[in-house]
């Protein structure tokens, strides 16, 4: 595993959903996160960030932008971002703004990723196990 990988693995990907906060690992089942799809009627979800894309940080500022431009995309695509953070295990990396997508296929979600410069989705299922999915370049 490169450093890269062992970085993305070593964080939580934590989504704010209707009725609760869930913490989220790479290759984990969350059971509360599959009766949430369940119940919300979607089969796939995806976590994307457009922040500190190719693993290089930016400025709060440059980083906040490039999110909501990504959250209006999402929109525009009539999906429904929820709002997600992703905090590093390493607390020398900033927490980074992400949004939770319900029924952003990992098509898609590959595509708006290499627009927005980054290495990697995570994605998953209706049955609630968070993959990591790496960007072709």
């Amino acid at each position: 595993m490169n450093e890269l990988e062992t970085a993305f693995r070593a964080t939580t990907y934590r989504v704010f959903l209707p009725g609760g906060v869930l913490d989220l690992r790479i290759d984990q089942a969350s059971e509360r996160l599959r009766l949430w799809l369940a119940e919300a009627g979607y089969t796939c979800f995806s976590i994307i960030t457009a922040c500190n894309p190719g693993a290089q940080p930016l400025s709060a500022e440059e980083n906040a932008g490039r999110q909501a431009q990504l959250e209006c995309e999402l929109l525009e695509g009539n999906y429904e971002p929820f709002a997600g953070e992703n905090v590093a295990d390493d607390i020398g990396w900033p927490v980074e703004e992400s949004c939770f997508v319900g029924e952003l296929a990992i098509e898609d979600a590959c595509a708006l990723a290499t627009d927005f410069g980054q290495n990697a989705v995570v994605c998953g299922g209706a049955d609630g196990v968070p993959q990591l999915v790496w960007i072709k370049q």
